[in-house]
């Protein structure tokens, strides 16, 4: 009787650690970091400095995943970056707080004067045509790396203040950052 109690509360536990929850698996069985596709990711070139990344990210699971973070060894320090208008009106870039979600079977998009990804102390020329190797990082700790194309791009001239706690985009910039 004492084998058979113990063989059940094994079995219990077990099948208790099959329903925890799994911080790489959606609520539909999906792996997250594998169902996240990343499509059509650039990079604008620079010599140094700071720099955007943009991409589509899509999100093949049933449930919403956040994006809390990314890396990447072209640059010193990447930051999740949304582009805003301040009280004054003026256009200014400012790191997302809490991530970007991507919606449950959805097209997240990180683009020029909109959400990107913010390359700080860009730690070697970015030329055109090179790759850069990025990783996501998202809410549930998986990881979801990608390779993006170095390309040139005159449609936004920013203007960043590193010094300040937004970054602000000289007024030429804000009327250029859809490309035109």
């Amino acid at each position: 009787m004492k084998k058979s109690l113990i063989a059940l509360a094994a079995t219990a536990a077990l099948a208790l650690t099959a329903c925890s929850t799994d911080t790489e698996t959606g609520s539909d069985g999906t792996d997250a970091a594998a169902s996240l596709t990343v499509a059509d990711a650039w990079v604008k070139a620079v010599d140094d400095g700071m720099t955007g990344a943009f991409a589509l990210i899509t999100n093949g699971t049933g449930d919403d995943l956040t994006i809390t973070g990314a890396t990447t060894d072209a640059a010193s320090m990447v930051e999740l970056h949304e582009t805003v208008m301040d009280d004054a009106g003026a256009t200014v870039m400012q790191e997302v707080d809490g991530g970007f979600t991507v919606g449950a079977g959805e097209t997240f998009t990180l683009e020029p004067g909109g959400n990107h990804l913010m390359l700080m102390g860009v730690t070697a020329p970015l030329e055109p045509g090179a790759e850069v190797s990025m990783t996501l990082e998202l809410a549930d700790g998986s990881t979801v790396p990608f390779t993006a194309v170095v390309k040139e791009f005159t449609g936004a001239q920013e203007s960043y203040a590193p010094e300040s706690e937004d970054m602000d985009m000289s007024p030429s910039a804000s009327a250029d950052l859809d490309g035109s």
